[in-house]
């Protein structure tokens, strides 16, 4: 029989692997939000220094610029998602790690008492096999 400490142990660890994921997620979204400011930047001096590169116009980098600006928005916003999906797990593995700290404690309790009470049945149980001296009294 699986005890309830057990149980939540594994639950536990689900939501550390969730937790992972979900931070493992927010910085490819961090990442692609780096990239996506890089590449304004580059396009922003690119207008700026009046020199386009070759096979490309003005019009050409500033509709880029401007689909580069909504696009980073866009990841700007799933990151911000994330981030409170990343605090939000957290706080729950918290959570769920105290209440497995607690089934964990009960569990022992439970079996410490067991133990004890294992103990003194054997020890109740010998010394009722043990004779006891009779008490003769002289006259």
């Amino acid at each position: 029989m699986t005890s309830r400490a057990d149980k939540l142990s594994r639950i536990v660890s689900l939501i550390k692997l969730q937790l992972r994921l979900s931070e493992w997620q927010l910085s490819q979204l961090r990442q692609q939000e780096q990239t996506m400011q890089d590449e304004q930047a580059w396009l922003v001096a690119t207008l700026n220094e009046g020199k386009t590169p070759a096979g490309s116009s003005s019009d050409s980098i500033a509709r880029r610029l401007n689909r580069t600006s909504v696009d980073a928005r866009a990841v700007q916003e799933r990151a911000a998602m994330q981030l409170d999906k990343v605090s939000s797990e957290t706080r729950r593995v918290k959570q769920l790690e105290e209440v497995a700290r607690a089934a964990l404690a009960d569990k022992l309790r439970a079996a410490e008492k067991r133990s004890l009470e294992d103990m003194m049945g054997t020890h109740a149980a010998a010394r009722d096999l043990t004779p006891r001296p009779t008490s003769r009294t002289k006259t």
